[in-house]
């Protein structure tokens, strides 16, 4: 890892100590505190990311009769057979950090349908854009100025159109009416005019305790980092993220009864050589997807219940790649079951940071503060507007006539 990644990793940690505003500022969202004395508007209704790299629509029959290989999803290899461990599992272990795949969405747009695959022009467009985001830090850096370029770490996207794999269509299913009620009710940063009073007005990542589960298992700009780490009769998923480890047992074990965490409550077993986890008892509270991943649901307000479930299967293809599919079911909130599907690369030279950032530091209070002086300071422009619209509306004075003069004596003559 070079000295400019090194300075780059610990500036983009430091600053989002210092704020949130410039991380939401990435994803489109204009920054809350300190961006506008204006009143806050409505919340902006809950949408659906989906873009591609804002690619011109194809005729999809048109393309389907001519590559009828773009709609097809091969299943995944298990010809591979891996390295064992010294006591016998199939060895996982290593760095496998999510930035190789960050400029992949979730979902694709509506209008590509069923199709699995980008065109050849489609994935000249995004690979000249991953190319441009390689090439910017050291850009950045030989100008002298630390921005945006030194803070995203998106180094790869894929040939594919989307994550989701199921549905068919690589859309999100549709949330229920209870939980669009309660999405439209969540409260995060991340949402645009948003007032601040308490930290119940943030989600967890806000507030530096979780991006949450599975969430934390897609990518973000930047701390991406993913460790696998293996003993005997444990998996351990280390996430550079707000430094979270999944500890995962593979002897079997039953859940232990309500308790519930961040990560949730995770058993392990091999199916040949995939591993495959189940979880439950995945603490309510964060998004199951977060909006930082390219084309999840806007503003991290997406419910979870405590029916929420997820399957993982982790299965090697080669000795540099793993094939990872997640599947979310929550019966209380979602529509229907939703699976995705990617493949992490092999970094053995990705080396984790101090992730700077912890529940009660600064950031929350500013936030708070910021906010209400906004406001009051809103309030007191709205007051002198309204005054000085009604003084400018009063008809001029009228002249007042003069009051008659006293009757006074007449005066003396002198002789």
């Amino acid at each position: 890892m070079t000295r400019t990644r090194k300075i780059a990793l610990m500036a983009a940690t430091a600053c989002l100590t210092l704020g949130l505003a410039e991380a939401r500022a990435q994803q489109g969202a204009p920054p809350q505190a300190g961006a506008s004395a204006a009143p806050a508007p409505a919340p902006a209704p809950r949408r659906a990311g989906g873009g591609y790299m804002q690619l011109p629509p194809q005729d999809e029959d048109a393309l389907r009769a001519k590559h009828p290989e773009l709609y097809v999803l091969p299943a995944v290899s298990h010809k591979y057979a891996p390295k064992k461990t010294p006591w016998g599992d199939p060895d996982l272990r290593g760095m496998w950090p999510t930035d190789s795949f960050g400029g992949m969405y979730v979902q694709h747009p509506e209008y590509m349908g069923d199709r699995v695959w980008l065109t050849d022009e489609e994935a000249k467009v995004v690979d000249a854009n991953m190319a441009r985001q390689r090439d910017a830090p050291a850009k950045e850096t030989k100008s002298g100025k630390l921005g945006m370029g030194n803070w995203v770490e998106m180094t790869g996207a894929s040939r594919r159109t989307a994550m989701v794999v199921d549905p068919k269509n690589g859309r999100l299913p549709d949330l229920t009416p209870a939980g669009k009620k309660l999405s439209a009710l969540g409260r995060s940063s991340w949402m645009n005019g948003q007032n601040f009073d308490w930290v119940t007005d943030f989600d967890s990542w806000d507030r530096c305790i979780s991006r949450g589960f599975p969430a934390s298992m897609f990518p973000f700009r930047y701390n991406n980092g993913l460790q696998i780490l293996q003993s005997p009769g444990y998996v351990v998923i280390n996430l550079e993220m707000i430094h979270d480890a999944r500890i995962i047992p593979l002897d079997g074990r039953p859940a232990m009864g309500g308790t519930t965490n961040w990560m949730g409550q995770s058993r392990g077993h091999w199916d040949g050589n995939t591993l495959v986890i189940e979880t439950d008892h995945i603490r309510p509270g964060a998004s199951p997807l977060n909006m930082a991943t390219l084309g999840a649901h806007y503003g991290n307000t997406d419910p979870m219940s405590s029916q929420a479930h997820v399957t993982e299967r982790l299965t090697p293809t080669d000795a540099n790649h793993i094939t990872y599919e997640m599947t979310y079911s929550d019966p209380v909130y979602w529509t229907a079951p939703f699976t995705m599907r990617v493949d992490w690369t092999r970094n053995d030279k990705y080396a984790f940071f101090e992730y700077a950032c912890h529940e009660g530091d600064e950031q929350v209070h500013n936030y708070v503060v910021t906010n209400r002086i906004q406001r009051r300071k809103a309030k007191e422009e709205a007051a002198q507007k309204a005054a000085e619209a009604a003084s400018a509306a009063k008809p001029a004075d009228a002249v007042v006539p003069a009051a008659p003069a006293a009757p006074t004596a007449p005066a003396h003559k002198h002789s």
